[in-house]
This record gives structure tokens, C-alpha cells and sequence, in this order.
């Protein structure tokens, strides 16, 4: 039952996350955190550092490992790797689904006033959706134990300091590698 709702919710988050991967992050928040309570906010902040810095898509990276940990709690490793199998699948169908069909009558349609409406319609929706994504990860909905979010002082500082860092162009691996030193600095339980 738990890998069927797995697949729904998969699929859900898959038909309307619109605006790519950062877009999508209050919707898997939504499901994997406040609707199925799969996992704490702290839990998923996690899955989130690991997904950006994993190579491919954040939905995907985040939907493989949500997977496997929602499959894990079955008690049996088999269905670790079918929910991870699952969740990556679900969330991948409706985007493989609609550039097919999209493919094929894009030529026709690509001059369209209200598909172009359409899209034009769109980018303030996924703007907003991403913006909904940070803030979830600040100020994180539930007062569950386990459940604060990752924000201190010393992140403050790691932002600000990446953020001027990207402002005046930095490398951006450098930048994730020295923001990896400063937290193994900061952060390592001494």
C-alpha cells in the first residue's frame, strides 16, 4: 500500500511541477512532509543538500532517495530499491508523457495565442513555487520534535558569503567546495 501511495504522489508531484526541479520542492515538502509524514523537515532538508550537489535533476535525485527511504520502512531492502525504482519512474512519466505529445504537435501549436498565454501564465506560478520551496526550508510548518529547520547564525554567514561569492562570479565549484570545508569546520561534532 505504502509503494502505491508512493507511486501517486509521485505522479502527482510529476503532472503539476511545473518550472523544473526548485519548483517542485514545496510540492514534494507537501507530500513527503506534512501529508504522508514520511520524513521530518530536518530529513528533508537533507535530501535536498544531497540532491543539488548529486549529478542530474533535484525531482529526480530527491525522488530516488525518498523512495528507497519510504520503501526502507517496509523493513526489507528489496523494497528500498523498488520504491526508489518506483518514485523516480512516477515522477519522470508525465514529463516523458507530455513532451511526446508536445514533440509532435509543437509545430502547429508554437504559434497558438493562448498556449502562448498559457506559458506566459506560468512563469509568475513557478517564480512563486520556487520562492514557497525556500521558505519552506527556513520556517518549516510543523512543530514536530526532530522537525527545526537548518538555519542558524553560521548559515547566515555561509549564505552571505556565497552569495557574494556568486555576485561577483566565483567559480561555483569552488564555492561548493570551500561552503563543504566551512561546514566540516563548523558543523563536525567535536
Amino acid at each position: 500500500m505504502i509503494l502505491l501511495q508512493l507511486f501517486l504522489s509521485y505522479l502527482k508531484i510529476g503532472f503539476f511541477g511545473f518550472g523544473g526541479g526548485y519548483a517542485m520542492l514545496s510540492l514534494i515538502q507537501n507530500e513527503v512532509v506534512v501529508r504522508h509524514a514520511w520524513m521530518t523537515n530536518a530529513e528533508f532538508s537533507d535530501i535536498v543538500a544531497v540532491s543539488q550537489i548529486t549529478p542530474g535533476p533535484i525531482a529526480i535525485n530527491s525522488a530516488t532517495y525518498v523512495g528507497y527511504s519510504v520503501g526502507m520502512q517496509t523493513g526489507y531492502i528489496w523494497c528500498g530499491v523498488l520504491g526508489s525504482v518506483i518514485a523516480t519512474f512516477a515522477v519522470c512519466l508525465p514529463s516523458l508523457t507530455l513532451m511526446i505529445l508536445v514533440a509532435k504537435f509543437f509545430l502547429r501549436l508554437k504559434d497558438n495565442r493562448y498556449i502562448e498565454g498559457a506559458m506566459k501564465g506560468m512563469r509568475p506560478a513557478v517564480i512563486g513555487m520556487i520562492a514557497a520551496a525556500a521558505l519552506l526550508l527556513i520556517f518549516p510548518r510543523s512543530d514536530a520534535p526532530g522537525d527545526q529547520n537548518f538555519i542558524d547564525l553560521w548559515s547566515w554567514a555561509l549564505f552571505g558569503a556565497v552569495f557574494l561569492g556568486s555576485w561577483r562570479k566565483v567559480n561555483p565549484i569552488l564555492l561548493i567546495v570551500l561552503s563543504a570545508v566551512a561546514g566540516i569546520l563548523i558543523y563536525y561534532p567535536r
